[in-house]
């Protein structure tokens, strides 16, 4: 089912002539849409969830994925898609589909972003520098070694692409064509803007797409496309990035400092720095933004324990009779289960969630300072590591509408803290579009 909701009228706020610019989000569960103008206003956004169509006893992503891209475009409003002068895509980052190099068609069931090819982490590890980002079991070269084990046939005619690419080739027809944000996890260095030596030795490196820019364009959209949608022929489209970037982008942080905190089931931090880090241990890596990085790490803490002690009408209850000014003498480590990555490497950390008063307001405000402490401990470990110091902090994700918890956050963090304005992925995708839209055609 369609959710829309369209923000204003094309027609009013544009000059004559104006055009519109296209974002899509591909998440885990559902796909959603912002169009919007060169300064930043939606003029509609719609989202659906993924129909689930089964091949055997999988599921058929690729074709839920297909149907739904096709069903957003329609679900457009006619007036505005004609406005529209570009379109970028984001996926979730390391799900990987093996394509014909020829058809597009995949030769294999897409690889998910969570699929880990433990499998494949011994050779991957052999031939990677120690703690490098795709030594882990559900980075994308790992998927692509594994599948490079499993099958003898078709292997000449192959590409890898990811989500975002091969979604956004139903759209222009080029095939082979990445970005290097997605191309991360498979080992394309952002830095030097090539390959390493150590992975284009290797048989299946003939299987690798070109790495360009995010948001740069890259054709115009297929003739087949123009004439079933009714968008103009000059609509181009834009190289793409991963969900998590497009939804920092969303937040419109600039600067070197600073920084988005997503509170959503986990605790996951993204900060704006002049230097580059990586650190496997802590799984901390970072994405190339134009000059600058974006450092980023994930707590197992966040939102997915709160849902395990409270309700939603709970938590907004209990919260109201938190004073936020006081500190809360209680110490946890709140964990959904054991094992914690970030900003402690310890697989086997309990979770700590006692001793428990007797008052549950107390009992909320311990926990909510307890994860502001790990969140201000993260922060911290990212500037031990080398990265620039943060100096303020936006916030997406559902633990944004805690005006309690901000509070609290702000205290132990000493910065700034607010809520992000965007924080979709796929407005972030917009913004994407414009820039692409103001390059010329390769």
């Amino acid at each position: 089912m369609s959710l829309g909701t369209s923000r204003g009228d094309p027609e009013v706020g544009l000059e004559v002539g104006e055009r519109l610019y296209l974002g899509m989000d591909f998440g885990t569960s559902g796909a959603r849409f912002a169009v919007i103008d060169r300064r930043g206003i939606i003029h509609a956004e719609a989202k659906k969830e993924y129909p689930l169509y089964l091949s055997g006893e999988t599921y058929d992503w690729v074709s839920s994925w297909k149907v739904t891209l096709f069903s957003l475009l329609e679900d457009i409003p006619l007036h505005i898609r004609k406005l529209i002068a570009s379109i970028s895509i984001d996926g979730t980052s390391a799900t990987t589909i093996i394509v014909d190099s020829k058809t597009g068609e995949p030769l294999w069931r897409p690889f998910l972003y969570n699929e880990s090819c433990s499998d494949a982490l011994p050779i991957v590890k052999s031939i990677a520098p120690v703690n490098h980002t795709v030594c882990s079991g559900s980075s994308t070269l790992c998927k692509l070694v594994s599948w490079w084990n499993r099958v003898d046939s078709n292997k000449k005619c192959a590409l890898l692409l990811h989500q975002a690419d091969w979604l956004l080739w139903l759209l222009h027809g080029k095939l082979g064509v990445s970005d290097y944000n997605n191309a991360l996890k498979v080992g394309y260095d952002p830095e030097v803007d090539s390959y390493p030596q150590w992975l284009l030795s290797q048989q299946y490196s003939q299987v690798l797409p070109s790495v360009i820019a995010p948001g740069t364009s890259i054709g115009f959209l297929k003739e087949e496309v123009i004439t079933r949608f009714d968008f103009q022929k000059d609509c181009v489209v834009c190289t793409g990035t991963t969900d998590s970037i497009a939804a920092f982008l969303a937040a419109r942080a600039t600067q070197p400092g600073k920084a988005v905190t997503s509170l959503g089931s986990t605790l996951a931090i993204k900060l704006l720095s002049t230097s580059r880090i990586e650190d496997a241990r802590f799984g901390v890596y970072s994405h190339r933004l134009d000059d600058k990085w974006l450092v980023g790490g994930a707590s197992n803490t966040g939102g997915a324990v709160l849902r395990q002690l409270f309700t939603d009408e709970q938590l907004e209850k209990l919260s109201e009779q938190i004073n936020p000014l006081q500190a809360s003498p209680l110490d946890y480590y709140p964990l959904p289960k054991a094992g914690e990555r970030f900003p402690v490497a310890d697989p086997n950390m309990a979770p700590r969630l006692h001793p428990r008063p007797g008052n549950d307001a107390e009992y909320l405000h311990g926990i909510l300072e307890s994860i502001a402490r790990i969140e201000a401990n993260a922060y911290g470990l990212l500037k031990d590591l080398g990265a620039t110091q943060v100096d303020e902090v936006f916030t997406a994700g559902g633990g944004a509408k805690n005006e309690k918890w901000t509070k609290i956050r702000e205290r132990v963090l000493g910065l700034p803290v607010s809520r992000a304005v965007q924080t979709e992925a796929a407005y972030g995708a917009a913004l994407l579009a414009l820039r692409g839209a103001q390059q010329n055609i390769q």
